[in-house]
């Protein structure tokens, strides 16, 4: 019997996954055979000095982008072969996206920011649902702001909200490219917090792009790829560990 996503403890995985863009002379190899996976209820940090893969590898983890070859899967569904719209609808369902540049939606309220990706679904929250988000928009300070637009939001509100559309449905993996780049740091700080405590407190499963060794000080697992492969699987670390392993990989290039 095959061994599945789920049973290796796992809510997301890719297998000898290559990502090349061009052909012949100008061949670029984004990825090159890269196989890894992404613990249920973990916030793993994926790490690479610019053009390293890492925005590569989350859009093909999250059925954005398509592989050259090799095998992804999304919980046990293989993705790798799905249709455009089959893909829409896992997304929809078991991904969320917390995005550098928020991406609300400016002519909708805080509230129908938060609801989108069910009424995207065509359906209402069921009642456990309705009490989780009120259960989200509480602890993310939320409460006296659903009747505002993002306009009338400071960015690290924003990024609160973007955040709690991303956990509103509970899915099975939320995706944050660079989700702190666009706060100062004081803001930045309170979001990687709430991020961690969505996996401590909610069981949450995250993966985060990140370039800055601060932010991914916050994750339990860190991924480094550098020339499209992962050099580097380690666990939590200091902002100095990942900045001096950083600058060794800069120093071996």
């Amino acid at each position: 019997m095959d061994i599945t996503t789920t049973d290796l403890g796992l809510v997301a995985r890719v297998a000898h996954l290559t990502k090349a863009y061009g052909s012949g002379a100008g061949r670029v190899v984004a990825l090159n055979d890269v196989s890894i996976g992404i613990r249920a209820g973990q916030f793993t940090a994926i790490m690479g000095p610019s053009g390293s893969g890492k925005s590569t590898l989350m859009h093909i983890m999250a059925g954005l982008d398509s592989a050259s070859s090799g095998q992804a899967w999304i919980g046990d569904t293989e993705i790798s072969g799905l249709t455009d719209d089959a893909l829409t609808v896992l997304r929809r369902r078991r991904v969320g996206f917390v995005f550098q540049s928020f991406n609300l939606v400016p002519t909708l309220d805080i509230e129908g920011n938060i609801l989108l990706p069910f009424e995207l679904d065509g359906r209402k929250p069921s009642t456990s649902e309705r009490e989780w988000i009120d259960r989200l928009v509480e602890a993310l300070g939320l409460g006296q702001r659903l009747r505002h637009r993002p306009s009338e939001l400071s960015g690290g509100q924003q990024q609160r909200v973007a955040i709690a559309r991303a956990l509103a449905t509970r899915p099975d993996l939320i995706f944050a490219d660079e989700p702190t780049g666009n706060l100062d740091s004081r803001t930045g700080r309170e979001v990687l917090s709430l991020l961690k405590e969505a996996t401590r407190g909610y069981g949450q499963s995250i993966a985060m792009v990140t370039h800055d060794p601060i932010a991914a000080s916050y994750a339990d697992r860190i991924l480094f790829l550098a020339d499209g492969r992962v050099v580097e699987d380690r666990g939590p670390s200091t902002a100095e560990e990942i900045s001096s392993f950083m600058l060794g990989m800069e120093r071996v290039a």
